[in-house]
């Protein structure tokens, strides 16, 4: 009997609903969407609190600096910094690139600010550039020269609304020369990026900070005089397959390869006097931090690549890939050195050599017209590759890219046999 009451109760719930108009129908559904939408985000932001609890655990016990007495640790979401008044600047900011940037999706937000956690104040905008409103309720901005450059990199954080916008803070802000910060350290910031993308189990231990000295030059227009640096320093570490680099590059358009400003972790503590990554056993951390190889943080296509030749180790008059440039279309003839990292011999029998690094990436060809190839005694695109070679000519441009014409192999010397 009660079985059948139930029933029931059922068919009269069921008769009511179907015998509502169908506006209330939808209008129902649409409320239980917006409710389960809303308990979505209240989710997401559960879960990215606890995915920025974890990061903090994970940066305190691995990812930190040694701290000197009297230095005090500034924590925020996803990155922690220490501070030096003297500079209005971190003296270091450690973050972890975590494989979320993957598939993050947060954009920039520019919210430039100061750090509320530092109690003595930090940079502001004044410091930088001023802008005075016109008239027409735009702005005229008056700038100091330099961008307010990132420490850590607001890209690392596209994960998380609230680190990404945390990076905005004036604390993580540092006078960089606009073709530094545009070019070869956001080359820097892009090649960390990518390691995580070809290996997406991975995240990274990150400390960036300016070479911090007692003569550096000052922003004398801004309101705190904030210190410019010569250097900046970025360290990484991959703990899981104990593996570590660190890059110094000078605050300055940057004529090299990102890789050739690799060295090791050892060398900017030797400079900065920062005791890095000091949580890892002694043994794994002295193995890690001398290393300065930088092979297995490029691309798989680039790590062929090798630095260009230290222009010291040159015979006189002889130039290597990277001056080269400075001679395309003198008309002077020169000698060019580096290594051949890989050769083409296209359908229609031309020879390509590219020194120091591949194509696309290439900084100096040579080129072996079809003609010319009758005037060497064996074949160019085997014999030449992985070999270091100098090359004497007229250097022209190519598309952009410093190239040499070589007509016979007398143009072409091993550099082994050289004499300085």
């Amino acid at each position: 009997m009660r079985i059948l009451s139930i029933f029931v109760v059922m068919m009269l719930v069921n008769f009511m609903v179907s015998a509502q108009p169908i506006e209330d129908q939808i209008k129902q559904v649409e409320q239980q969407l917006a409710s389960l939408a809303q308990q979505q985000e209240q989710l997401k932001v559960a879960l990215e609190g606890l995915k920025l609890q974890g990061l903090q655990t994970d940066l305190k016990s691995l990812g930190l600096p040694a701290l000197a007495p009297d230095e005090k640790l500034i924590e925020h979401a996803a990155f922690s910094l220490v501070y030096d008044e003297a500079h209005e600047q971190a003296k270091w900011v450690a973050h972890l690139i975590l494989p979320e940037i993957i598939d993050g999706n947060v954009s920039r937000t520019n919210d430039f600010r100061e750090d509320p956690l530092i109690t003595t104040g930090t940079a502001v905008e004044a410091d930088y550039f001023l802008k005075t409103l016109q008239p027409d309720s735009t702005y005229e901005y008056d700038g100091f020269g330099y961008d307010r450059g990132h420490l850590a990199p607001s890209a690392d954080f596209r994960w998380s609304a609230k680190a990404l916008s945390e990076s905005y803070f004036y604390s993580n802000m540092s006078p960089q020369a606009p073709d530094f910060n545009r070019g070869r350290w956001a080359e820097l910031e892009g090649l960390i990026r990518a390691y995580i993308f070809a290996n997406p189990q991975t995240k990274l231990y990150v400390v960036t900070g300016p070479v911090l000295e007692d003569d550096l030059p000052k922003l004398e227009r801004g309101i705190h005089k904030v210190s410019i640096p010569r250097q900046y320093f970025k360290v990484v570490l991959d703990e899981a397959q104990q593996r570590g680099i660190a890059f110094l590059m000078p605050n300055e358009k940057a004529k090299y390869p990102v890789a050739s400003y690799a060295v090791s972790i050892d060398e900017v503590e030797a400079l900065t006097g920062i005791d890095f990554f000091p949580n890892l056993p002694d043994p794994i951390e002295t193995a890690i931090e001398q290393e300065s190889n930088v092979k297995f943080w490029l691309p798989l296509a680039e790590q062929s690549d090798v630095n260009p030749i230290f222009p010291p180790d040159l015979p006189r008059m002889h130039f290597n890939t990277v001056q080269a440039k400075q001679w395309q279309g003198t008309g002077e003839t020169i000698s060019v050195c580096g290594t051949v990292v890989s050769t083409k011999l296209s359908r229609k029998g031309h020879i390509f050599l590219n020194l120091d690094k591949q194509f696309p990436q290439q900084i100096f060809t040579v080129t072996i017209w079809k003609d010319s190839k009758l005037n060497f005694s064996y074949e160019p695109q085997i014999e030449l590759k992985g070999r270091k070679i100098c090359v004497k000519g007229k250097v022209t441009n190519f598309n952009g890219t410093p190239t040499m014409n070589i007509e016979d192999e007398a143009q072409i010397q091993f550099f082994e046999n050289m004499q300085k």
